[in-house]
């Protein structure tokens, strides 16, 4: 009956610290943590913590839902191949818009040395030619700047991301490293001195990879961002 009673309350233990496990998720844990620190107005906790830090007015906050975690693979390597090719794109292309610009400089040139009404017409509608060809490539030029500018943020947000996940200002060789990126979107309820009550979506993630030398390189979980919601 005594080895009875023991088992029944090891049954009951277990289920207890199983209880606390759920309950201290570290959704839950890094929240509690995160609006600690808000409410000490601690901006270098929050910002060790947040990629955008949010100070948010809160008495208090509970966790409404927790997403099912996604992962999926890292993809700076991918976002870095797209800046580099970006890059030679717009850089390939400067040669066009200076021919262009000398051709258009040289006809333009032309047509003010011109001295017969002839010469000039026939001028005028070379200029005007190649003003739109240079046009044209100029446009086409900026089109691949901005192109490029946009590769070059994505890949440098992803790396600055990775880079908080993982604890380190820098890590030679991340844009080359394979590895998975862990998320969740947490809906928490926040509850103003006034009472009133405002949702957010907080986009969590943590960053676990591998060098080309298969060493792990293993990250924490961050808040990346807080999204009202509606």
């Amino acid at each position: 009956m005594k080895h009875k009673n023991l088992w029944i309350l090891g049954l009951a233990l277990l289920a207890v610290l199983a209880y606390t496990a759920c309950s201290s998720s570290p959704e839950k844990t890094l929240l509690d943590k995160y609006f600690h620190a808000v409410s000490m107005n601690d901006n270098q906790t929050m910002a060790a913590m947040a990629v955008e830090p949010l100070a948010i007015e809160a008495v208090s906050h509970k966790v409404l839902s927790i997403s099912p975690e996604a992962v999926e693979p890292f993809r700076l390597p991918e976002l870095n191949q797209a800046e580099i090719e970006a890059k030679k794109k717009m850089d390939d292309h400067v040669g066009p818009v200076v021919e262009a610009k000398d051709a258009l400089d040289a006809a333009q040139e032309e047509l003010d040395n011109a001295r017969t009404s002839g010469a000039r017409a026939a001028l005028k509608k070379k200029v005007a030619e190649l003003q739109a060809k240079y046009d044209e490539e100029y446009n086409a030029h900026k089109e691949l700047q901005a192109q490029y500018s946009a590769a070059k943020e994505a890949a440098a947000k992803e790396e600055q991301v990775a880079l908080f996940s993982l604890g380190v200002k820098s890590l030679p060789g991340i844009r080359e490293m394979s590895g998975e990126v862990h998320s969740k979107t947490v809906q928490i309820s926040v509850k103003t001195k006034s009472g009133a009550e405002k949702k957010y979506d907080v986009l969590l993630k943590r960053y676990i990879l591998k060098d080309q030398a298969g060493k792990p390189n293993t990250g924490r979980w961050i808040i990346v961002k807080f999204e009202p919601v509606a």
